[in-house]
């Protein structure tokens, strides 16, 4: 038995077929309709932009993309990329791979009860030898309330 991980996804998704959509030359806002507002973008350098994706899953290896798009005049004028999925490959890989064992019985047997000791019977209250009855008045919520 292990502790249950989490599955960590952050950044944008950025598939194969995405990428193939990209052209130098493309203006920025195509290329911000394509692939969606990007997760780093920089002050210092405006004419970049970076998509980042991590995806930490209990139980296999990290998978960790970046994609690069760089502009000059509105346009793009660069694309670095590593080596994407394709959407079908993508969505496959968020399939839960967990691979669980038989389910315990939930039920005891006869010998497996009698190991423990009989429940206690609960005895009927004497007559005349009541409980006082709880309180139904409760203090107030804000001073000086009474």
């Amino acid at each position: 038995m292990t502790p249950y991980k989490i599955d960590i996804v952050q950044g944008n998704v950025v598939t194969r077929e995405q990428l193939a959509v990209l052209r130098v030359g493309m203006p920025r806002a195509i290329a911000q309709d394509v692939l969606g507002t990007p997760l780093l973008t920089s002050v210092f350098h405006a004419d970049r932009w970076d998509y980042v994706f991590t995806l930490k899953r209990q139980g296999s290896e990290p998978q960790a993309r970046k994609v690069t798009v760089f502009f000059a005049n509105e346009v793009i004028s660069k694309i670095e990329a590593d080596e994407l999925p394709s959407e079908t490959e993508f969505v496959s890989t968020l399939r839960s791979k967990t691979v669980l064992g038989p389910v315990p019985s939930l039920t005891a047997s006869e010998e497996a009860l009698k190991k423990f000791p009989a429940p206690k019977k609960a005895e009927a209250p004497v007559s005349g030898n009541t409980a006082p009855a709880a309180a139904t008045s409760y203090p107030p919520l804000e001073p000086g309330g009474l």
